[in-house]
This record gives C-alpha cells, sequence and structure tokens, in this order.
C-alpha cells in the first residue's frame, strides 16, 4: 500500500507530494520546492525514511509545480514524465517567471513522455493515468486504485476547480474532465489537489458549486 507525504512550497502554496511503499522506492509528484529551506525538507524525509526516489513526475507543467525539477534532477538524476502536450506550457515558464518576481532553474527535458491512458509502475504501486485537462492543456492525474488515492494536480480542489483562464485552459473541458473521469472512481477515494487541504470524490459529487 502507497503511503503519501506532502509538503507545501513555494510563493504559490502548492503541495509536492512523495508517494511511497514498503518497497522503499518513491516517486515526487509535481516538485515545487523553491528555497533551500523547502529542498531540505524533502530530502531529509526522504533520507529518514530510507526511500529511493525512483521517478520525477509532473500532473502539468505550470511555474508553481516544475520549480524543483531541476533540483531533483541535479540531486538523484531523474527527468521530469509528463505528457507531451504540456512540452510548450513548461517552455513558457521561461519567459513568464522573471515577471513573476521568480527565480526558475530550468527543468530538464522527459527522456519519454506519458500517454493519456495506462499505468506507470514503482515498487509494488501501479498508479492509473487519467488525462484530465482544462486547467492546462495536457494534465494528468495520478491514481492509485489499491489505496484509492488521486493526485489531482491543479483539477479538482476542496469546494473549487482549476482556473481556466490561463494559456491552453478551457472551462468547458476541466468540468467535463471531472464529472466524467474523476467522478467515476470511488466516492471515498481521497484526493491529493495541487493546493489547499485534500478532500474525497464522494464530498466534491455533493458540496462543490462548480459542478452539478
Amino acid at each position: 500500500m502507497a503511503k503519501v507525504k506532502s509538503f507545501v512550497n513555494n510563493p504559490y502554496q502548492e503541495n509536492t507530494y512523495l508517494l511511497y511503499d514498503e518497497t522503499g522506492q518513491c516517486v515526487i509528484i509535481d516538485p515545487g520546492m523553491y528555497t533551500a529551506t523547502e529542498q531540505n525538507v524533502v530530502v531529509n524525509f526522504i533520507k529518514d525514511n530510507n526511500l529511493t526516489p525512483v521517478l520525477l513526475l509532473n500532473t502539468h507543467c505550470h511555474i508553481d509545480h516544475v520549480l524543483g525539477n531541476k533540483f531533483v534532477f541535479d540531486k538523484y538524476g531523474l527527468k521530469p514524465k509528463f505528457h507531451i502536450g504540456e512540452s510548450d506550457t513548461l517552455a513558457a515558464v521561461v519567459s513568464y517567471a522573471p515577471q513573476m518576481g521568480i527565480r526558475y532553474e530550468v527543468s530538464p527535458l522527459p527522456d519519454e513522455f506519458l500517454s493519456e491512458t495506462g499505468s506507470i509502475t514503482f515498487g509494488d504501486t501501479i498508479l492509473h493515468l487519467i488525462f484530465a485537462p482544462g486547467h492546462s492543456p495536457a494534465s494528468l492525474c495520478f491514481y492509485d486504485r489499491e489505496t484509492n488515492i488521486l493526485i489531482g494536480g491543479d483539477v479538482l480542489f476542496r469546494l473549487s476547480i482549476g482556473r481556466s483562464d490561463l494559456p491552453g485552459g478551457n472551462f468547458t473541458q476541466l468540468v467535463d474532465n471531472i464529472e466524467n473521469k474523476l467522478f467515476r472512481l470511488p466516492d471515498d477515494c481521497t484526493v491529493y489537489p495541487g493546493h489547499g487541504p485534500e478532500t474525497t470524490i464522494g464530498y466534491e459529487k455533493q458540496n462543490n458549486p462548480f459542478l452539478n
């Protein structure tokens, strides 16, 4: 069974996630580490729990989710994996980071991209890919069926949804993906979003004001 550890990072208060299981292998998802302090907290958790990072995943490539990509590559030799449809989104970070007063160390590019469907594995854990664009052009969510958890990026939040007014965003598409893909998951599935507290699929079905 996979365990989840979250870290709140950078000026955008982004959730960086570490998934790990009894094999000691772990996956770093959306590394937003920005300061040395933030970097050390993640590195120390990995060290203290004798974990071995084997994958670096990005749900999508907005600045707050990729700030730590270069650090993870330098530290653990891992290049990110994301959907090829996020390539332009990642490339754009270089030009807009300075305007936002953010120091951005350029992310390495993937050796291989993730597909819209299928799965990716580490240790004894299988993460199923759910393609859910709308907040960004090619967002992916990662679902662990055995543990019944979803690492959702900025698609669905507690009582909210991702903004759709950024380049490549589409409100109708976003809502459609949430209602037709995410809401097919079990009601008691825990959703770990890119910002804010976790929630469940059932809670959002009942209470999210953006969804029917």
